[in-house]
């Protein structure tokens, strides 16, 4: 089954679907081991792999871990086209449509077809938005482009709609890693009841009450990044599986 195929029917089965996305980075192959062998892996529908940044840290080390201790997709979330490795499962093809940097919009994916052709990952075409955090965030200073204002629901709304209607599959309302503040609700709501397809929330989701109100507003898929980092969180993964499957849980 093709990954997105699967992130939908989990959004069927479940209600929505949850993805722990691991910087390199920001982690190490024991620390790593040790978050998946838990007994909290059962919880997560996928992994996304990457970030604005790679200085230290092995992405194909950090797949090949992922894919030896679970059985869910590895998603590539790359910062640059520097992150494509072949071992993953698919690509977040992300435009950066909430910026006017043609680079970002188009000129990295020329670059990054052909590997994504010669590896065989699976392409999922995104629509990706910076949303103002309250903070200047690792993703605004290295796409070189300005937020959208959280307080312009509309604006969101009307760019989401553009980028389905361009044809792609996704939309990600990203706040930011470690964000001070995550993506407003309104604008959830707003932008998931003007397009018919799924959005992604991520950025500055610290606990499930968080999540909650995300799903609550329409959020399909929910990315937890920097909560855990810190293991004295890991516990919270239980509660996060009961937010999210929240038709699982019925």
């Amino acid at each position: 089954m093709k990954v997105f195929n699967y992130l939908q029917e989990t959004i069927e089965k479940k209600g929505a679907g949850l993805l722990i996305l691991i910087d390199p980075d920001k982690t190490t192959p024991e620390k790593l081991v040790k978050f998946l062998r838990n007994g909290f892996k059962n919880c997560i529908d996928a992994f996304l792999v990457g970030g604005s940044l790679i200085t230290k840290g092995d992405i194909e080390k950090v797949i090949s871990i992922i894919k030896k201790e679970t059985s869910v997709p590895v998603i590539l979330f790359p910062g640059s086209v520097n992150q494509v490795y072949s071992d993953a499962d698919a690509i977040l093809y992300l435009s950066l449509i909430s910026g006017r940097n043609a680079e970002q919009l188009i000129g990295k994916h020329v670059i990054a077809a052909p590997m994504i052709k010669k590896y065989n990952i699976e392409p999922i075409s995104t629509g990706y938005m910076i949303i103002e955090s309250g903070s200047y965030t690792s993703a605004e200073y290295m796409s070189n482009s300005k937020p959208i204002p959280r307080n312009k629901p509309e604006i969101a709304a009307a760019t989401a709609l553009a980028a389905q209607y361009i044809g792609m599959k996704f939309i990600y309302l990203e706040a930011g890693s470690g964000a001070e503040n995550s993506v407003p609700a309104e604008m959830i709501k707003c932008v998931s009841e003007t397009v018919d397809i799924p959005v992604i929330v991520g950025g500055g989701i610290k606990n499930p009450s968080d999540a909650k109100e995300k799903i609550n507003a329409g959020a399909k898929l929910i990315v937890i990044g920097n909560c855990f980092e810190d293991e004295e969180n890991w516990q919270l993964l239980n509660e996060f599986n009961t937010v999210v499957h929240f038709k699982s849980n019925l």
